[in-house]
């Protein structure tokens, strides 16, 4: 963690912080979070490809961690994040780079590669793959009670929130984006209510984790977070009209990925169906794997993107 340095990129009208490790001369790779993560959630990933010769990057999205947040969270879109990511790459004088994406980090990854063809080699992303044209339209219908339904109201995840402190908040969604079944809160019920005090973090996830991940959210708090992915959840798939992501691709799930409940979500990647807009793609699931793959497996991603990244390595010229 040591060898990892820090600094600040001024894109776009916000100072955004970066993480890295590795040399400038490497090919790079480029690490998108999801929530309620941050930088820290690819700490050894980041070690692991640095090892391997490459150069690991991995920024805070605008509003999340050490970077600045918007003057108007609320206006925020994916379009911001998209254009952030080329922004940061430019400013480090990277003009190819293979990206790595969690969670709704592969919302951003996948339209970046559209609309940024020359910058990306290949793509790795966990625990979600390609979101069609209409995602959460009408291809994928989310629950009444499950927590992206919920937070998308205005106000409600903001006072369900603020009966705790932040780190409780943290904690409570990291033991329920862990679980392998749907969480889905009663009419009388809030998102926090789903998680009882005495539930133990899971094993993989530390106290001193728990900590990092609490003090950042203290700072940045989640007005961005819950803008982006959550209220603009519409809108997605509508970045780039008849989408063909033509590059080397590997989606990584673990088999126990609540995300695979979602109806029409596990049928869209197990049936192929997803390999209209990515034909590249290969699939691997991990055993016993949850929604949290870089932390939960660190050892066995390691691998498996050093696999992807070795294989492909040559789609990069320094």
């Amino acid at each position: 963690m040591d060898q990892i340095a820090h600094r600040f990129v001024q894109v776009n009208g916000l100072k955004l912080h970066v993480a890295e490790i590795g040399s400038e001369s490497s090919p790079a790779v480029i690490f998108l979070h999801g929530f309620p993560e941050i930088w820290y959630t690819w700490r050894h990933q980041m070690i692991a490809v640095a090892n391997a010769g490459f150069r690991a990057i991995a920024p805070d999205f605008r509003g999340y961690g050490l970077s600045d947040s918007p003057a108007e969270p609320e206006k925020a879109t994916f379009a911001d994040l998209i254009n952030d990511t080329a922004s940061i790459l430019d400013a480090l004088a990277i003009s190819k780079v293979f990206v790595i994406g969690k969670d709704f980090g592969a919302i951003v990854a996948y339209p970046f590669a559209l609309q940024h063809r020359e910058k990306v080699a290949g793509i790795v992303t966990l625990g979600l793959p390609f979101m069609p044209p209409g995602a959460f339209t009408h291809e994928f219908v989310l629950p009444e009670g499950f927590y992206p339904r919920r937070w998308q109201e205005p106000g409600r995840a903001e006072a369900d929130f603020g009966r705790f402190d932040v780190k409780t908040v943290v904690r409570n969604i990291y033991i329920l984006f862990s679980q392998s079944e749907l969480q889905i809160a009663n009419e009388n019920q809030e998102i926090m209510d789903l998680v009882k005090p005495s539930t133990p973090l899971p094993s993989w996830f530390s106290e001193e984790d728990l900590e990092m991940y609490a003090a950042l959210y203290e700072k940045s708090g989640f007005r961005t977070a819950l803008q982006v992915p959550y209220r603009t959840m519409h809108m997605v798939g509508s970045e780039v009209e008849d989408p063909t992501v033509e590059v080397p691709t590997t989606v990584i799930m673990g088999d126990e990925d609540y995300v695979l409940k979602i109806p029409g979500m596990g049928e869209y990647i197990r049936s192929g169906k997803v390999k209209k807009y990515v034909p590249n793609q290969e699939t691997i699931y991990v055993p016993h794997g949850s929604h949290f793959l870089p932390e939960q497996f660190p050892d066995k991603v390691n691998q498996l993107i050093l696999e992807f990244l070795d294989h492909n390595k040559n789609l990069v010229v320094v």
